[in-house]
């Protein structure tokens, strides 16, 4: 008889030196790269975040690795010669080199990923949006706002036709 089954459990589950039960340690184990993450968070000073954002990393880490070798697969087999007679690629058998991984990433960086502007750009363009002045601000009592077109304020079509319906029986009661 097993220690389990001495102390009552039939689940199959063991229970530890400190009477805990294993398979709830089981179910607490963190994956090693949740806890790699975690620890990049720690060093980069990130503590506060949701529990799905290193779940979404891992994802969005799987999905650009998985599309990059994709992509040097297709290289690869468009580097090598085709074999004349039998129409096929004469290395089958050859591995992804990193050369055509280097290709992959250089492509897909291009595309998929904008690049910051030069810190001297944004500000020159600071600089220049910067020069005009704001218009002044005329005091008067209230609330400052936006001319009427522009506002919310307006009146509505619907609230125009449901006078109109209003008018007609305010003059019937007057005579």
């Amino acid at each position: 008889m097993s220690s389990s089954q001495a102390n009552g459990n039939s689940s199959g589950a063991t229970n530890t030196a400190d009477g805990s039960n294993q398979n709830s340690q089981q179910s607490n184990v963190i994956p090693r790269d949740v806890r790699l993450l975690h620890l990049i968070f720690a060093t980069q000073g990130i503590q506060n975040y949701q529990d799905h954002v290193p779940l979404q990393l891992m994802d969005f880490a799987h999905r650009y690795t998985k599309s990059v070798l994709k992509d040097a697969l297709v290289y690869n087999d468009h580097a090598k010669p085709l074999n004349t007679n039998t129409n096929l690629n004469a290395n089958t058998n050859v591995a992804v080199n990193t050369d055509d991984i280097r290709l992959a990433i250089a492509a897909r960086t291009n595309y998929q990923f904008k690049p910051t502007p030069p810190k001297e750009l944004l500000l020159e363009l600071a600089e220049e949006r910067n020069s005009k002045p704001l218009p002044p601000v005329i005091p008067k009592w209230g609330l400052n706002l936006p001319p009427e077109k522009y506002c919310l304020t307006a009146r509505d079509f619907d609230n125009i036709d449901d006078e109109v319906d209003e008018q007609p029986s305010n003059k019937k009661a007057k005579n």
